[in-house]
């Protein structure tokens, strides 16, 4: 029955996403896919949680700024997610929730919080990044970046990655209770949320300014994402060749995950 619930559930969601344009056709089959497992193989602890970076990321992504369109034009993927970046946001998580299915750990769920606080962090640190009066500074050093660049972090993206950060903490702990679950403190939860979201979009943008792969374009030769700017081709200019923003997204959730396990060990 929770399969048939979480099908039902996952259809929905990524329906209305779809209607919505927050997600292209591709991606809302891999939502679909990735909902009923994560409900299906797992309960409304690791449903809802799904959902409230979903929901919540979907929504700040609406929000409008004169240099937002400008922006995107920049990035590998645009705000409607595909397949590859729903599966680089939530496949790891969804790969947890199938090893506690087999065989159930606080690991896996401590592990899980840091990643769905990775990928909340980073997208809220993106979209309220962006709407900031001053540009960004490096990661690495320090120094002034143009708006959008990988690897660019400031003070209200930092803030926002850390408020997402600890609404999936706080969203953990009331899920579970929902959900039925042992108890866990609300504190240690949270802190799970805040570290690990933190971590993770921390290591999201130091793979950026690092490893990440990046392209000049031949017009107006700006370092950008995407395959094309000004019309043309790109040409590489940096990072390994294969390290595109999902393979970024998914190796820097790996590094949340492991900070909110730490405060395991508080």
């Amino acid at each position: 029955m929770s399969w048939i619930i979480g099908a039902l559930g996952a259809m929905l969601v990524a329906g209305a996403a779809y209607r919505r344009q927050s997600l292209s056709f591709s991606g809302m089959i891999a939502a679909f896919v990735m909902g009923t497992v994560y409900f299906g193989a797992g309960n409304a602890f690791w449903f809802g949680i799904l959902l409230v970076f979903f929901i919540s990321s979907s929504l700040l992504s609406r929000l409008h700024h004169e240099n937002k369109a400008e922006l995107e034009l920049t990035y590998d993927k645009t705000g409607t997610r595909d397949a590859g970046q729903v599966f680089a946001n939530g496949g790891m998580g969804m790969l947890l929730v199938l090893l506690n299915a087999v065989y159930p750990l606080e690991l896996w769920e401590l592990l899980f919080i840091g990643v769905m606080a990775t990928v909340t962090s980073d997208t809220w640190a993106t979209e309220i990044g962006t709407l900031a009066k001053r540009p960004p500074r490096s990661v690495l050093t320090g120094k002034v970046l143009p708006a959008g660049t990988s690897g660019g972090v400031s003070l209200p993206g930092t803030l926002a990655a850390a408020a997402g950060g600890v609404l999936i903490g706080a969203a953990s702990w009331l899920l579970r209770a929902v959900s039925g679950m042992e108890e866990r403190s609300f504190l240690l939860l949270t802190l799970a949320g805040l570290l690990g979201g933190l971590v993770g979009a921390f290591a999201d943008s130091i793979l950026g300014a690092t490893v990440q792969r990046m392209n000049r374009c031949g017009v107006c030769g700006r370092e950008v994402e995407a395959s094309r700017h000004c019309g043309r081709p790109t040409v590489h200019a940096r990072g390994w060749r294969w390290m595109n923003n999902d393979a970024v997204n998914a190796l820097s959730t790996l590094a949340g995950g492991a900070a909110a396990l730490l405060v395991r060990l508080l």
